[in-house]
């Protein structure tokens, strides 16, 4: 296992920790509700932050900024987090599905240039359909809500959007997952039946294939 795969473990544990001594607030929205039941803080605990900076600060930023939470964001940034954040709140995880998002604005898949359209592009991702009882709750989330896990997903936007392509997990043309877990009573889409799975390099992401799968080459 890799020194940034046990890294990211180190912090998924500290968040879990974090919640289960903290109050927490309720997001009304269904099923939503307890995928995004956190704790309610102004910052992350410091464990966390130093974790994240670890895997996510730019090499290049001063050790003052590096070492604080990014509150400060573009709007570009700030959609990545959405997506991401709406997904799955486990960091290697929210960092996979960075990578697709990124993919399809890098690509202009299906005309999308800009973060903005590419999570709002209809029937990409779920939580931003037209309609969705989550869409609102998302698309209001800023720099500054106080969920731990908003802001982890912050920091892994601002690394993904910004990293250099060496860094993909896999080629450009990943631009798809699904996941089963959230579709118990769906049908799976019917590309996630071929044979264009991509496999992960198990020394750096260790995922759970109930919970995301990614798919190349689907058009």
């Amino acid at each position: 296992m890799s020194k940034r795969t046990l890294i990211l473990c180190g912090t998924v544990s500290t968040l879990l920790l974090t919640a289960a001594h903290a109050p927490t607030a309720l997001v009304p929205h269904g099923d939503f509700l307890s995928r995004s039941t956190e704790p309610v803080h102004n910052e992350l605990d410091s464990t966390a932050v130093e974790r994240l900076s670890a895997a996510y600060a730019p090499a290049s930023a001063p050790r003052s900024e590096s070492a604080a939470p990014p509150t400060s964001v573009d709007a570009e940034t700030l959609w990545l987090a959405r997506a991401i954040y709406s997904e799955t709140k486990r960091p290697h995880e929210q960092e996979l599905v960075a990578w697709v998002v990124r993919n399809r604005v890098d690509t202009g898949y299906r005309g999308s240039t800009t973060y903005r359209e590419a999570v709002l592009d209809p029937y990409q991702f779920s939580a931003f359909n037209p309609g969705s009882s989550k869409r609102s709750l998302l698309t209001s989330l800023k720099p500054d809500t106080p969920l731990p896990r908003w802001q982890q997903a912050l920091w892994v936007a601002r690394y993904v959007r910004h990293a250099e392509p060496v860094y993909r997990p896999f080629s450009i043309e990943t631009r798809h997952f699904c996941s089963k877990r959230s579709m118990k009573d769906r049908r799976a889409p019917y590309w996630a039946e071929g044979t264009r799975f991509v496999s992960l390099d198990a020394q750096q992401y260790t995922v759970d294939e109930e919970r995301f799968r990614f798919f190349k080459q689907i058009l």
